[in-house]
């Protein structure tokens, strides 16, 4: 027979205080790991080092090479990747303080376009070191500088020969000669053209912040001012002679003006609106508006309703300086709609294929 063994025997205890010291070992080590991670997750997420953060900011540095003797200029060092070219131009204008940023133009090609002043260096740089071509584009104005001065003009130019000054008709002969209801009527159609166009520069028109050459708004000036001039004075003249058939040629021609005038507005606000609503994947389509209804023909009606403008002015003064400018505003506005037509069948090409650009058939 097996003999039990006695639980309380010397060898029994030191079995069990073997056993029983490495389960409180085990116990242990448990506790002091799950007091480890519970100080880990307490602490919260380990951040990083600043050093280990900003380890190192790359910087461009950009050669200004004169177009025409391909000279350095300067070295515009030191650009961040974020800086626009606007940013370059005026670190540019610090180093040669003679050149403001409106009148520096930069081409990434010596014959290539002009650069954007919002695009940024980081886009146009295939190493650390840019280079860009300079060419002086002369004394510079705002776009609404520019159609502010040029509207300006004709109106007040046209009010001072309708007031008849001494200095340049004879006062003798103006008091003596009857003006005919047509003088008044072209002296308030030529107003309200003028006061229309600087209204929509003030309020409707959204201009880009670029600039013009100074030289282009003095040749806009001279043509819209000068022929201000002569219109004005072959009406005004106290000698001026109303046209052949009489008051109802006035009076369709003055409606068809008025018309003009009107579809000339709402056009340009349709076009207002959808530029601030920044919906540029469609062309404009007509509304409820009947002025609007001439989107379905052209592409650009507000150049369809500015040659009528002038067109229906000449017919109701019936003067020969109004004629040869309605004709010249036609050829001008003609170019623009082709220009324009052009560049809105590459971003709308379904709505604009079948449309003609200003005339219908004609242009």
């Amino acid at each position: 027979m097996l003999k039990r063994q006695n639980p309380s025997t010397p060898e029994h205890r030191r079995h069990l205080a073997a056993h029983g010291g490495a389960l409180s070992m085990s116990h242990n080590d448990s506790r002091s790991f799950f007091s480890l991670s519970q100080l880990v997750l307490s602490a919260g997420q380990i951040k990083p080092s600043p050093a280990l953060k900003h380890s190192k900011i790359t910087y461009f540095e950009v050669e200004i090479v004169d177009v025409q003797s391909k000279k350095q200029i300067c070295i515009v060092d030191k650009v961040p990747p974020a800086s626009t070219l606007l940013d370059v131009k005026h670190k540019f204008h610090k180093a040669c303080p003679q050149w403001y940023p409106s009148r520096v133009g930069l081409q990434l090609e010596r014959n290539g376009p002009f650069l954007k002043d919002s695009v940024s260096i980081q886009s146009l740089a295939v190493s650390s070191i840019v280079t860009l071509y300079f060419t002086d584009l002369g004394q510079q104005v705002g776009w609404t500088t520019f159609f502010l001065t040029e509207y300006t003009g004709p109106l007040l130019i046209y009010l001072l020969f309708y007031i008849r000054l001494s200095t340049i008709y004879d006062q003798v002969e103006s008091r003596k000669n009857f003006r005919h209801p047509v003088v008044h009527l072209a002296c308030f159609c030529h107003c309200l053209h003028y006061i229309r166009h600087l209204l929509e520069t003030l309020f409707v028109h959204k201009f880009s912040e670029g600039h013009t050459p100074l030289k282009n708004m003095i040749k806009g000036c001279a043509f819209y001012w000068g022929f201000t001039s002569w219109i004005a004075y072959y009406i005004n003249h106290p000698r001026y002679t109303p046209p052949s058939f009489g008051h109802k040629q006035v009076f369709y021609a003055a409606l068809a003006f008025l018309m003009c005038e009107a579809g000339n507005h709402f056009i340009n606000v349709a076009l207002a609106h959808q530029t601030n609503s920044g919906n540029r994947t469609c062309f404009p389509s007509p509304t409820y508006n009947p002025f609007t209804w001439l989107f379905l023909l052209v592409s650009c009606p507000n150049y369809t309703y500015e040659a009528g403008s002038w067109i229906s002015f000449t017919v109701m003064t019936q003067t020969l300086p109004a004629g040869i400018f309605a004709f010249l505003m036609v050829i001008q506005m003609s170019l623009w709609a082709q220009k324009k037509h052009k560049l809105y069948l590459k971003r709308f090409y379904p709505e604009v294929r079948r449309k003609a650009a200003m005339i219908p058939i004609i242009f």
